[in-house]
This record gives C-alpha cells, sequence and structure tokens, in this order.
C-alpha cells in the first residue's frame, strides 16, 4: 500500500511499502535465441566459477557445458537451411520462367508448322495431344510444366526417329531440353531443402524441450542456494546465473516508487 505525505516545507514524498511482496516471477525462455542465451549465461557462470561459488550443481554444470553448443549448432543449421531455401526458391522462380518460355514457344512453333503443312497434324499425338488441338497446354505449376516438358522433348525425339520431317529450329529441342533441365534440378533441389527442414524442425523440436528442462533445472537450482537471503538480494544473484524476471504491474510500481524516493533522498 502506497501512502502520499506532502510537507509544507519541502513537499517530500514519502511512501511506506509492504515488505512482503514476492518476488517478480521467473518465465522460461520462448525463443530459441533466449534459450541459447540462458543456458550461454549459466555455462560461463559454470566456467568461471570453483565448486564453492558454483550456484548450482557441478552435475547440472557440466550438462550445461556440453548441451549449449550442441543446441547452437542445431539452431545454426536450421537458420543456414532457411538460407539455402531462399536462395533456392528465387532459383526455381526464375529457371521456372525460363522453362515456361522455351516449352510454351516450341508448342507454339510446332503448331505453327503444321498450320503451314510442314508437319502432320497426327504429330501431336506423339507429345498426348488431340490432332486438332492447337493450343498451349497449362503450363502454370511446377508439376505440369516438368510434365508438358518431358512429353514435348520425348515426343519429338519419337517424331524425328520413326516419322522423320523437317526439324524446329527457335527454339530447337536441345536448347528446351537444357533449359528444363536447369529448372529441374533447381526444383528438386529445392524439395530436398525442405526435406531437410523437416527433419532439422523434428531434432530442434527435441533440442527444445531439452533446454527447457535444463533451464528449469538450473534455476531451480540456483533459487535454492539463494533462498536464505533477502529478496531483492537473491533476484540479483539470480539474474547473474541467467535467470529472467517479470515484473508484476504492482512490482513495477513499487520500484519506481522505490527509484522516486531515493532521489527525493
Amino acid at each position: 500500500m502506497v501512502i502520499f505525505v506532502e510537507n509544507k516545507r519541502n513537499r517530500e514524498l514519502c511512501f511506506n511499502i509492504e515488505k512482503s511482496m514476492d518476488m517478480p516471477y521467473r518465465r522460461l525462455p520462448n525463443t530459441d535465441a533466449a534459450r541459447l542465451r540462458a543456458l550461454k549465461s549459466a555455462a560461463a557462470h559454470a566456467s568461471a566459477s570453483e565448486d564453492e561459488g558454483l550456484s548450482f550443481s557441478r552435475k547440472t554444470a557440466l550438462e550445461v557445458i556440453s548441451y549449449t553448443p550442441m543446441l547452437e549448432q542445431t539452431i545454426s543449421q536450421i537458420a543456414d537451411n532457411k538460407s539455402k531455401q531462399v536462395a533456392a526458391s528465387k532459383q526455381v522462380a526464375e529457371s521456372g520462367r525460363v522453362a515456361r518460355l522455351y516449352v510454351s514457344h516450341y508448342i507454339q512453333v510446332f503448331n505453327m508448322c503444321i498450320a503451314r503443312g510442314e508437319i502432320k497434324p497426327e504429330a501431336r499425338r506423339l507429345m498426348g495431344l488431340q490432332d486438332d488441338d492447337n493450343t498451349v497446354p497449362d503450363l502454370s505449376t511446377d508439376a505440369s510444366l516438368i510434365e508438358w516438358g518431358h512429353r514435348v522433348i520425348d515426343g519429338e525425339e519419337k517424331r524425328m526417329s520413326s516419322v522423320g520431317g523437317n526439324r524446329i529450329y527457335n527454339p530447337s529441342i536441345a536448347l528446351v531440353k537444357v533449359k528444363l533441365q536447369i529448372f529441374e534440378d533447381n526444383y528438386n533441389k529445392h524439395r530436398d531443402l525442405l526435406s531437410t527442414s523437416v527433419k532439422y524442425h523434428g531434432k530442434l523440436d527435441e533440442a527444445r524441450q531439452k533446454a527447457d528442462e535444463l533451464i528449469l533445472k538450473v534455476w531451480n537450482e540456483v533459487e535454492a542456494k539463494y533462498q536464505p537471503i533477502d529478496t531483492d538480494e537473491k533476484r540479483n544473484l539470480c539474474q547473474q546465473c541467467g535467470v529472467v524476471y517479470f515484473y508484476r504491474p504492482q512490482e513495477r510500481q513499487r520500484e519506481f516508487l522505490q527509484g522516486q524516493y531515493s532521489e527525493q533522498e
């Protein structure tokens, strides 16, 4: 409870704060960066302290020191994989755009050759098209691009080996094949990265659980050691070992008023 008293001589602000207020509550880290900070803080304390100055057990200290690099490596692998995914996604989009142009243009030139009478309409069957179908198939998805790209390439190779006739240029089927292959390579690389990402995230879920258990163990042992000490000093000592506290609204008000009172003095 806060009591305000105004002194006529110096307008001094006084207050009385209940001494029975609890310590601010602690909360386990909820991000990977925060988990890593908590473990690194505990590991640094363990590395710099002898047994008598250690705020938690030596067994727990060894666990923290050995596990922290493992968590850091897992987080780093996730970040590296994500960066590669972004770059691969851009490559898929650009190579896909180019491959669509070449496949689409080849089909259009193929249809124009049929319209000029240079190639018989029945040749469309080799590509999986109807004899009278002079439209370009839907190539909007990656799967449809790969499917129709191979149909066009395989159909043209069958036409030249069995039926014969004039070759199509601008673009040539060889160039279409190269552009489609570049796209497929990028597409498969991106899929592999996505698959790896799923595995890493499964590994990270386990790592988070282990980290939370270890952080909780450290914090419990630290608070248990400093239990007999005065609340404010206890909190400061615990924070030095990485324990994170959050103030309740009334505790923030108390800290503010204490600061104001100190300034008045």
